[in-house]
């Protein structure tokens, strides 16, 4: 089993940057893919980006594209979400989690979530 705990939210204005992490434990990450997804007050929760951990390949949601970067650090077990650029549509609680199936952007597929962070962007 892992627990994942995620960090770093808060309240930042339009154009503004925050870095999000998420400390994992329990067990290697080594066979996992890890996701970042958010949820917004009414809403489903939505893919933002995946880092399979064994080779750090990333994939990212359109609407992300080119704003956020995903990341690792394998000897602090931990991952990380720089997200620059911010907009006012990325005001979400994100969350991240585990899957065994790579390259996959369904929520279904991710288990493990942790608890979330608040990120709210004012415009």
């Amino acid at each position: 089993q892992v627990q994942l705990v995620e960090s770093g939210g808060g309240l930042v204005q339009a154009g503004g940057s925050l870095r999000l992490s998420c400390a994992a434990s329990g067990r290697t990450l080594s066979s996992y893919t890890m996701g970042w997804f958010r949820q917004a007050p009414g809403k489903e929760r939505e893919f933002v980006s995946f880092i399979t951990w064994s080779s750090g390949t990333v994939y990212y949601a359109d609407s992300v594209k080119g704003r956020f970067t995903i990341s690792r650090d394998s000897a602090k077990n931990t991952v990380f979400l720089q997200m620059n650029s911010l907009k006012p549509e990325d005001t979400a609680v994100y969350y991240c989690g585990t899957s065994i199936d790579h390259y996959t952007t369904s929520r279904y597929a991710y288990t493990n979530w942790g608890q979330g962070t608040q990120v709210t962007v004012s415009s």
